[in-house]
């Protein structure tokens, strides 16, 4: 059955963005930049693509691993994208009748546009379809020269045009549909005797031209998405009309974000009907939140599991964590990696937890450290507590069983288990195991120096 087939340019190195990573590697609201061509490739109906990678070349292959439907071409030496086509060609199927070649530093390109392309190149027969856009100022595009029957004859690169053509406002927006047998035969033949000294795909249109084969143009709507990203001040353009597009999806699918314009979603966050989102909050990963949340002002929360009902009040840190119904977080907590919090846990303002498992109904309300410690159902951990769990050499595990009350300014000296039902006085260092329902107290004996502090500031 025929198919349609995708190449996706990504072999530069992108020396404008004056960084040691490959540009397309560079991450863009959550993921890296050429994962958002590729969705939009796969969601438009393509069934194979080939990633052309070249400059570390190793990093863009460990990302996409061996996902269905991604193979992968070298461009060792960028000698131009008329090069790099014919270096993917080979990896194509030969199912693939129709070629979609676009670029992994065009973040913007919906699926909804590329849908209509194809459909449109195929509704109108064409050889070869052209991506373009109308734009007020075209300097440093390639200009598209239409023949007086509205077909494209060529494009030419800006170094390369003349004085009437750099008047031209319709412009290359490096997108094409292309007939695979066509492509094959014209990419082998194209030369480089251009200002750049490369392989031009754009040649590939004069050619089709020539033959009087029919070349196309499909104008984009919107100019924007055809916005290559080549420096660090259009990453942060590209990722501010990103981030609106993530957060006008959510509000149509329910979700309440109070002022979306500070607001910062990832892409592969997933977010329940009417929860709310405060201000300044910034969810990142692959964080899923439950319905009725409510996430506070400045809140972060990457790669978190949140059930229904939960509420993440303002400048509290949620790393890696799962957090079940009505739980309550902040405000000014701190959930590290491996915490998980059950049904009504209360863990209150400057809190911190680490690899920490509290069971249903437990609170840690306030100034309070529990790292490397499972803590049962209905627990009450005072104020100033501490779960000592490194001797400078491993880490310990604490274990305090069900329904154990915990003064304030309490040490726990890991391993340690206090049994079910305890109470551990306030200003208690725990050394040993407490049984079950039992007090366990050690401090100091007071003693009262009457008249010390008058006796003090006379001798002075």
């Amino acid at each position: 059955m025929a198919e349609t087939g995708a190449i996706v340019l990504a072999a530069g190195m992108g020396t404008r963005m004056k960084s040691a990573l490959v540009k397309v590697m560079h991450p863009l609201a959550g993921v890296p930049m050429i994962e958002w061509p590729l969705a939009a490739a796969f969601e438009a109906g393509v069934a194979e693509c080939v990633v052309v990678a070249g400059h570390q070349e190793e990093k863009v292959r460990a990302h996409l691993g061996e996902r269905p439907g991604i193979l992968f071409a070298t461009q060792a030496e960028q000698l131009g994208t008329g090069h790099a086509v014919k270096c993917a060609l080979p990896q194509l199927p030969s199912s693939c009748e129709t070629v979609l070649i676009l670029c992994g530093d065009t973040p913007l390109l919906t699926a909804a546009t590329l849908s209509e392309m194809l459909q449109r190149h195929k509704e109108s027969g064409a050889t070869l379809t052209v991506m373009t856009a109308k734009v007020a100022n075209p300097f440093g595009y390639g200009r598209i020269v239409k023949g007086s029957d509205g077909t494209v004859q060529k494009i030419v690169e800006q170094k390369d045009a003349s004085a009437e053509e750099r008047e031209i406002t319709e412009v290359n927006a490096g997108v094409y549909c292309v007939d695979a047998g066509f492509l094959k035969a014209a990419v082998a033949e194209l030369k480089n005797d251009n200002a750049q000294g490369e392989y031009y795909l754009t040649d590939i249109v004069s050619r089709a031209a020539r033959e009087g084969r029919s070349c196309q143009s499909f104008q984009v709507v919107s100019p924007s998405e055809m916005m290559g990203v080549n420096d660090r001040a259009q990453l942060a353009d590209a990722a501010k009309i990103l981030r609106r597009r993530i957060n006008r999806e959510l509000m149509l699918s329910g979700v309440t974000l109070i002022d979306p314009r500070t607001t910062y979603i990832d892409r592969d966050v997933k977010i329940g009907k009417d929860t709310v989102v405060e201000p300044g909050a910034t969810i990142t990963g692959n964080t899923v939140i439950g319905e009725r949340c409510r996430i506070g002002q400045v809140s972060q929360i990457h790669s978190c599991r949140l059930a229904d009902d939960v509420t993440v009040k303002a400048g509290s840190v949620l790393e890696e964590s799962v957090v079940y119904e009505f739980a309550s977080i902040g405000p000014m907590a701190h959930l590290r990696p491996g915490s998980e919090l059950h049904a009504h846990v209360k863990v209150g303002n400057f809190v911190e937890t680490k690899k920490v498992v509290m069971g249903e109904g437990s609170k840690a309300s306030h100034l309070t450290y529990l790292g490397d410690a499972v803590v049962g159902k209905e627990c009450n951990i005072g104020c100033g507590t501490i779960t000592c769990n490194y001797d400078g050499v491993r880490k310990h595990k604490t274990v305090i069983e069900d329904g154990v009350f915990v003064g304030s300014d309490v040490q726990l000296v890991a391993p340690v288990t206090v049994g079910r039902g305890s109470l551990i006085a306030a200003g208690t260092t725990v050394t040993q195991d407490v049984p079950a329902d039992s007090l366990a107290i050690s401090r100091t004996p007071q003693t009262n120096k009457e008249g010390w502090v008058l006796r003090k500031k006379q001798q002075g």
